[in-house]
């Protein structure tokens, strides 16, 4: 658990069971379907906003589950199945882009 990101399965579920996450990011690609309906459920049940993606590689990537080499280019990608956000961390930009994506989708199923 580094940054207020939690990786992997395992310990994601934990924290959407405790109910302690704010934002969970689940990778479409996951070779075991009953993962995605767990995150889900989960996610649904708890009131948790969830951001699906296509790759595996991809969320490995973005939480830093790899080697970044001299040129800046990401190698030896783990696959991450499922990473969540417990801490937001200060203030920034990128949370009004979160929140006003969800403030949109809100609006949208309404």
């Amino acid at each position: 658990i580094v940054d207020g990101v939690t990786k992997g399965l395992r310990e994601s579920v934990k924290r959407l069971d405790k109910r302690e996450a704010l934002l969970c990011v689940l990778a479409e690609s996951t070779d075991e379907k009953n993962i995605v309906k767990l995150v889900e459920a989960l996610c649904r049940e708890h009131g948790i906003n969830l951001i699906k993606i296509d790759d595996a590689k991809k969320l490995g990537e973005w939480t830093g589950l790899c080697k970044i080499d001299k040129e800046g280019q990401a190698r030896k990608v783990v696959r991450c199945s499922c990473a969540v956000i417990h801490c937001l961390g200060a203030e920034s930009q990128a949370h009004d882009i979160i929140n006003d994506h969800y403030k949109h989708a809100v609006t949208a199923d309404a």
